[in-house]
């Protein structure tokens, strides 16, 4: 008797072992799908559209300004800073978005990632789509450096969505108009660093083409009306110098003066065009006989506001010994951009992005980062003026935040924000900043003490935590302040990032949102999520020896070269279970010569 249930346990060891399906630590078919972040915002949508009455407005314009890296601690201590440069204590200080009637949270959390990394809350915050870790306008399926992923992996955003609808559009941005925030409204890449062909592997140039040339040759970039930021480096050859900084030259490997080529192309389709790069040239556009333009003001990111009209240090090795640092402020891009949108009936979108806050952040650098802060502040001042709110939706948010704190002990009202606390530290009895970082280059053992000034000077690095080259983003939820048509109802509580496009599309209108607009008596029956076309592809798949993943086998991981091979990878898995009908039979068996044999003892 023993034997025979010795043998049937192990068999039902066996056939469990084999026929359930083992932990799967590396790849499983993906769940958080483009279908499934849609029809997450739609639930979203659906839950704060119970407070919507019969009369819901709709958003002829948009303009979603997105401060890179403006977490809330830096909104608060830019707050204070603006009271303070007006001679007052600055914590009853009010930034325009401080009076917007909505507020909300959204989490930056990536597919892959618990802190929130730039390209990938992009697409989200663009795209309506989490992303993985430095993916570009690509969904899950999308993977970083494989080309061939990129495929299948496409993703539509606010600015295709817009061009559906007839709008206008425009991009303004202080960072390289090639960078992570802006390239996601136009560009599918599976790296954020392919922004020029020489960063592409060669393997794959002919099948993926570089962020840069997507703006120029590919839809929805070469249809954008207005284009201004920095990073003319991508758009030049590596032979020619830069306009501004002679001893520097471009980076493509190609050849192509893309700036040219756009220019060219608008050319060719008889559209009014004017490519320029200086603050002279910006001046001097008429709206009334110019619908595109292209603005590349910088070599690489345009300078920070507290250095711009300043003499600098020659940094290119030129004979001059100075540099003029002239770039237009971010609101002169901004009333020129209006000027030239605001032309059609229809409408536009419009993004503002306050790009260089985050790089402060990384150098730890709390002035420059609160400065480019109220710098965003002044440019939607500048754009609230030339829109109506009452058919403009406008949108304040950020990418991700940053480790940055702020806190004291018993610090008096209006203490200047950039400088030490009044009470030194009852450990070490040495001072300290009540801005400090969490991470990054402000490390020193032992601890640095500020400078004894009211204010802390416009180079100052604070004091950080942890060592590192750069501070890190912080993973905590960032702010969204609204205004404008539905705003109150749409935005409020904690939302996922990607749910935030999808709530512009709704007060807009546009593309899977469209049908609202005709749906009379408003109906809060949950509709069926109908994704917008998938971009065409226009790469081929490529061969993993072709491409150089960054989880490669030699760290011990597998290589994941595109999700199409995934059922691949699993067949030996699958091929267990073609053992089941034979093992349910054998197992069978064992049960009834066993009841048998217990029968005949009785």
């Amino acid at each position: 008797m023993m034997r025979w249930c010795c043998v049937v346990v192990m068999m039902c060891t066996i056939s469990t072992g084999v026929l359930s399906p083992a932990p799967m630590h590396a790849e499983v078919k993906e769940t958080y799908d483009r279908a499934y972040w849609y029809a997450q915002a739609q639930e979203t949508l659906q839950k704060r559209l119970q407070y919507a009455t019969e009369k819901n407005p709709v958003a002829k314009n948009i303009i979603l300004v997105v401060g890179d890296g403006m977490s809330l601690t830096t909104a608060t201590a830019a707050r204070i800073l603006r009271g303070q440069r007006r001679g007052q204590s600055g914590e009853d200080t009010d930034l325009v978005w401080d009076t917007f009637p909505a507020v909300a949270l959204a989490k930056t959390y990536n597919v892959d990632a618990q802190t929130g990394e730039s390209s990938a809350c992009a697409t989200a915050l663009l795209c309506g789509v989490k992303a993985r870790y430095e993916t570009l306008g690509l969904d899950a399926g999308g993977r970083f450096n494989s080309c061939s992923s990129s495929v299948n992996s496409k993703v539509s955003s606010l600015i295709d969505w817009a061009h559906d609808a007839g709008k206008s559009s425009g991009i303004v941005t202080t960072a390289r108009i090639t960078h992570a925030t802006p390239a996601a409204l136009y560009a599918h890449a599976p790296s954020r660093y392919w922004e020029d062909d020489s960063r592409v592997p060669p393997t794959v140039r002919k099948d993926c083409k570089d962020i840069a040339m997507q703006l120029v040759e590919n839809e929805p970039g070469r249809s954008i009306n207005v284009i201004m930021g920095g990073g003319r480096r991508h758009f030049l050859p590596n032979v020619t110098p830069d306009p501004e900084h002679p001893n520097r030259e471009g980076r493509r490997l190609d050849g192509r003066n893309l700036a040219e080529d756009w220019a060219r192309e608008k050319k060719r389709r008889r559209l009014r065009a004017q490519y320029i790069h200086t603050r002279e040239q910006l001046a001097k556009i008429d709206p009334r006989a110019v619908d595109y333009v292209l603005g590349l003001f910088e070599y690489s990111h345009m300078e920070f506001n507290a250095e711009r009209g300043a003499s600098l240090d020659a940094e290119d090795g030129s004979t001059s010994g100075a540099v003029k640092a002239d770039d237009p402020s971010l609101a002169d891009m901004t009333r020129v951009a209006l000027s030239i949108l605001t032309k059609n009936d229809k409408g536009f979108f419009l993004l503002l992005e306050g790009g260089r806050i985050d790089h402060a952040h990384h150098y730890n650098n709390p002035y420059r980062a609160l400065d480019e802060t109220l710098e965003l502040e002044t440019a939607l001042l500048a754009a609230l003026e030339r829109v109506n709110p009452a058919e403009t939706l406008i949108v304040v948010t950020a990418d991700h935040g940053h480790v940055m704190t702020f806190g004291g002990q018993a610090t008096p009202r209006g203490h200047p924000i950039l400088g030490s606390d009044t009470v030194p530290s009852d450990i070490d009895g040495l001072r300290y900043t009540t801005l400090l970082y969490g991470t990054g280059p402000g490390y020193s053992e032992p601890r640095s003490v500020p400078l004894n000034t009211s204010a802390s000077p416009v180079d100052a690095v604070h004091s950080a935590a942890v060592p590192r080259q750069w501070a890190t983003h912080g993973g905590e939820d960032v702010p969204v302040y609204a205004l404008g048509p539905m705003a109150t109802i749409l935005f409020a509580g904690v939302v996922e990032q990607s749910y935030i496009p999808h709530a512009i599309a709704y007060s807009a209108c546009l593309a899977h949102q469209a049908r609202r607009c005709y749906e009379t008596p408003f109906n809060f029956t949950p509709p069926q999520v109908k994704l917008p076309s998938c971009v065409p592809p226009e790469v081929s798949s490529v061969s993993a020896s072709d491409e150089n993943p960054r989880n490669d086998v030699t760290n011990g991981r597998r290589v994941i070269v595109a999700s199409s091979v995934m059922s691949d990878e699993r067949l030996p898995r699958s091929g267990a279970l073609k053992f089941e009908p034979f093992l349910t039979l054998l197992f069978s068996t064992l049960i009834i010569i066993n009841v048998r044999h217990v029968s005949h003892l009785r």
